[in-house]
């Protein structure tokens, strides 16, 4: 499906009815690396209305030329939220530069966002700012990796910690796919000189004290995780997971920790809305 917003058409998929969750993924990829960890966690919890969509120059939404920074994204995601769940209450489930996105929500939409999801999330947009471990593969599955193409294996090398054919797989149809189809040259241009906001995102909220979960990975050598750390007092309900043999893909190579962490998550939130 398409959502018409002003100058541009956002490609969207909605899965369940209830209450509403917004999936935001990350740089260079589409909804389907949100859909492929999430939709196994719903399949058992359908009273959830399950929203992805894929940001401008990646997936189907084209990459407008008057897009030219973050803060339009965040423009074209905010619009996305007023068009398709107008004044409805919503959680919001975000994947890397998905969660710079997603706190840049906060500031205007406060109330009506019920709990957070960050999932290796990018806190500070500049790459040299970052405080992140070296990159390392801990477990390296030789025949599988002998037979990836050189792209591939590059990618894996570059997000991963567990290379196995279970991980390269969830990677292929989940990641790699969007990556091949994602406009570069409109997301190079952006993120070499625009890429991050034109204000401090975390300045602009003081505490957001409704259920949250970071997801990290601590061979993440992506976003890393300490930043993150430095920002959870504005977060007094959440829980804080930094996991061994987890990258930038966490969710894939953890799948089973994810899943149950997702689900305690989701309990905090459906109990904190009871209350209200």
């Amino acid at each position: 499906m398409e959502c018409d917003l002003d100058n541009i058409k956002v490609y969207y998929e909605i899965y369940g009815e209830g209450y509403p969750v917004l999936m935001i993924h990350g740089w260079y990829l589409d909804h389907r690396i949100m859909k492929g960890c999430l939709e196994p966690i719903f399949e058992t919890r359908p009273n959830y209305k399950r929203i992805y969509f894929d940001l401008p120059g990646m997936g189907k939404t084209k990459g407008e030329e008057w897009i030219k920074c973050s803060d339009d994204f965040l423009k074209v995601t905010s619009d996305f939220i007023e068009k398709l769940i107008p004044e409805q209450n919503f959680i919001i489930v975000s994947e890397s530069y998905g969660s710079y996105l997603a706190r840049g929500l906060i500031k205007k939409k406060q109330d009506l966002i019920d709990g957070f999801l960050f999932l290796v999330p990018v806190i500070l947009p500049l790459k040299d700012q970052r405080e992140l471990p070296n990159p390392i593969i801990l477990i390296r599955d030789t025949k599988t990796f002998s037979n990836l193409i050189p792209f591939e294996a590059e990618l894996m090398e570059d997000v991963a910690t567990l290379i196995n054919q279970k991980t390269m797989e969830r990677f292929r149809e989940e990641g790699l796919f969007a990556i091949n189809i994602a406009d570069m040259e409109f997301l190079n241009r952006i993120q070499k000189k625009r890429y991050a906001f034109s204000f401090d995102v975390d300045k602009t909220y003081n505490i957001f004290d409704k259920p949250t979960l970071f997801f990290l990975g601590r061979q993440d050598s992506k976003v890393g995780y300490q930043n993150a750390w430095k920002i959870i007092e504005k977060y007094p309900r959440a829980s804080f997971v930094v996991l061994d043999k987890a990258g930038h893909i966490a969710q894939i190579e953890q799948e089973m920790l994810f899943n149950f962490l997702v689900n305690d998550w989701l309990n905090r939130v459906e109990y904190y809305i009871s209350k209200l």
